[in-house]
């Protein structure tokens, strides 16, 4: 017999690898658009709106790059072992409440 939540943990590694494999298809570019125009604007604020070639606004919006494809990644992973998680809890849910029904049943006879 399987201990209670097992499942749930199944689906929560499910669930991650899922979320990590959308976040590569078509999370990444996103990510990396969203952050550079962020990066973007936040440097042309602090330098000046036509943002030159020099070495801080290329590291401004370098760095707005990564943070923005870590925040993608982080809400992709995050939400599909979540989804994973809640689906493998309901199962499990369901499967353990099955076993009980007939363990009362077995009991009563």
């Amino acid at each position: 017999m399987k201990t209670k939540g097992e499942i749930a943990k199944k689906g929560l590694y499910v669930g991650a690898g899922a979320g990590l494999v959308l976040f590569a298809l078509i999370g990444l570019l996103p990510g990396s658009f969203i952050g550079g125009v962020v990066g973007l604007s936040i440097a042309g604020n602090l330098f000046g709106t036509p943002v030159g070639a020099a070495l801080l606004p290329r590291i401004i919006v370098g760095m707005s790059m990564v943070l923005g494809v870590m925040v993608a990644g982080v809400v992709f992973v995050v939400g599909g072992s979540l989804a994973g998680w809640a689906i493998g809890y309901l199962i499990d849910l369901v499967k353990t409440g099955k076993e009980e029904v007939t363990d009362l049943a077995v009991h009563q006879k």
